[in-house]
């Protein structure tokens, strides 16, 4: 195979490879409307994503998390009260820094977040089931390696 159709067969690969990419983020972006919905009805897949990186991160100033989500200041503030309104995120002061406030999910986010994200975890789980544990292990190395940019 000369470097030409080496290149080409590559870009192709690639190029398939975009294309499940983007069915899996159709794929992600139902589960997370649905999730967000289970969560509190009418809640939109943005404020599920804010809502989500609090819990992963268990606390986490305003400014940190804008910067986290590449958001604006302002929609985020929205967005946070909305949270704090519905009972799902509490603010605490920040012991480092006494301007700012810390942000944390409460038992009752935590619980509901635990709910709606059971359907989907069971599905995977299901849709996995054949699969062999080191396939699934690889798949997890490989996913790491290309979000991270490194070489596998």
């Amino acid at each position: 195979m000369s470097s030409t159709e080496s290149r080409e067969a590559r870009t192709e690969a690639v190029r398939a490879l975009e294309a499940q990419f983007s069915e899996l983020i159709n794929h992600f972006r139902r589960i997370i409307t649905e999730n967000a919905h289970r969560v509190s009805p009418g809640m939109l897949p943005g404020a599920y994503k804010v809502f989500t990186t609090i819990v992963r991160r268990e606390s986490v100033t305003q400014s940190a998390l804008a910067e986290d989500l590449l958001v604006d200041k302002g929609q985020l503030s929205r967005t946070v009260r909305e949270l704090e309104t519905l009972g799902l995120v509490e603010r605490s002061p920040d012991p480092r820094d006494g301007r700012s406030s810390l942000l944390s999910p409460t038992a009752l986010g935590l619980e509901r977040l635990q709910a709606a994200r059971l359907p989907q975890e069971d599905l995977l789980l299901r849709n996995l089931e054949e699969w062999d544990e080191e396939d699934i292990r690889n798949l997890t190395r490989l996913l790491h390696a290309l979000t991270s940019g490194a070489r596998p």
